[in-house]
């Protein structure tokens, strides 16, 4: 229910009606006439299988069945931490993208553009959707379920989100231990390594302290993730 009241709030509607062509990509649009009825049949089907989603909810279906059908009209939120934009931006920021995929890959671009850089020393730790002044009242563990907390927070809507409290994202983090461990929440919580740097006569390499623990975002960093039982073979 709640997932059908935030599509009826705000449901996904195409911003180009590709026209259909050979290939991979549409090349240009269909005619202008066509797009209100394009956008009403798309509204018409949303109407009619959120009905189809109700009876299901009706006969008792359990939400990870039902709500497959409303994938067409939801929004949803990713969280992605990443060392490396270069081939994202290459691919997806280019006129034979996806149209949709080409907009997010624009404001990744401005927003990578215009972002206010932390510099990390060997020790600090990166712990997203935490305040300086959260950073300051709590502990470090509390930091750390807290961000872990609101990393999970983001794939579904029936917690607090960023307004969580420290007491609930405790009890997230516990229920991520359950078997089998929830780890991707834990892959956006960093520390910075330690490295020695090894000079050569034009050029230099870093020896870090924990090689296999920056996971998929490389050396440099232990990722938290690394860190769980079983995560860092």
């Amino acid at each position: 229910m709640k997932m059908i009241r935030s599509i009826l709030d705000d449901p996904f509607v195409p911003i180009q009606w590709g026209a259909n062509t050979k290939g991979m990509q549409a090349k240009g649009e269909i005619a202008e006439w066509k797009k209100p009825i394009a956008k009403f049949l798309w509204l018409a089907a949303m109407y009619f299988m959120i009905g189809v989603v109700l009876i299901l909810h009706w006969l008792g279906l359990h939400k990870q069945v039902a709500n497959r059908l409303l994938e067409p009209w939801m929004h949803i939120t990713v969280l992605i931490t990443s060392t490396q934009w270069s081939n994202f931006l290459a691919l997806r920021d280019h006129p034979d993208a996806e149209p949709h995929i080409q907009v997010l890959a624009r404001e990744i671009r401005k927003a990578l553009d215009s972002a206010h850089v932390q510099i990390l020393q060997p020790g600090d730790w990166h712990l997203p959707w935490i305040t300086d002044a959260e950073a300051a009242t709590y502990s470090l563990d509390q930091l750390k379920n807290l961000s872990v907390a609101r990393n999970a927070s983001t794939s579904y809507k029936t917690v607090d989100g960023y307004d969580m409290s420290i007491e609930k994202a405790q009890e997230i983090w516990t229920k991520m231990f359950t078997s089998p461990i929830h780890a991707s929440p834990f892959e956006h919580v960093f520390q910075m390594d330690e490295g020695r740097k090894i000079d050569y006569p034009d050029d230099f390499y870093v020896v870090w302290a924990h090689p296999k623990k920056g996971g998929n975002l490389g050396e440099g960093v232990v990722q938290l993730r690394k860190t769980l039982p079983g995560e860092c073979l």
